[in-house]
């Protein structure tokens, strides 16, 4: 099964969770400046909110896409005020026929002093075994 990791951070926390998902399955984390040139079964894609939204580029990155080379998306993230990101990738992945796994990992990450070292230990090892069990 051909899989690949990307990621957007501006704090580093998504970074943290895109590589403890990449070690899990046996694949490179890159940032979503990194095209994805192969066809994949799965792109596992990291992302929070900023601002309310999702951050620009990640919508640039997911209409780029070539529907014809990703499987689906399973979307992962953390955030220290908001919740998960998937309705808001969706709706980008819906404008280009990309599927969306319905299922997701997000935890809490610290910002400016809010949940002071999260993603920690624990939330690295969940995102670890939710993208083994995506995976089968």
């Amino acid at each position: 099964m051909k899989i690949a990791v990307r990621y957007y951070t501006k704090t580093g926390n998504t970074k943290r969770l895109a590589e403890a998902i990449a070690k899990a399955v046996g694949v490179e984390a890159h940032p979503i400046s990194v095209p994805v040139s192969e066809p994949v079964e799965i792109l596992f894609l990291g992302n929070s909110y900023y601002a309310f939204t999702i951050d620009p580029e990640v919508r640039a990155f997911v209409r780029s896409l070539d529907k014809n080379k990703i499987g689906k998306i399973v979307n992962f993230g953390s955030a220290a005020m908001m919740n998960s990101t998937w309705k808001k990738v969706k709706a980008e992945a819906d404008k280009v026929g990309i599927p969306m796994d319905k299922r997701e990992f997000h935890c809490k990450g610290e910002f400016k002093g809010i949940h002071k070292g999260r993603p920690n230990e624990e939330d690295l090892k969940a995102a670890g075994k939710f993208a083994r069990s995506i995976i089968g």
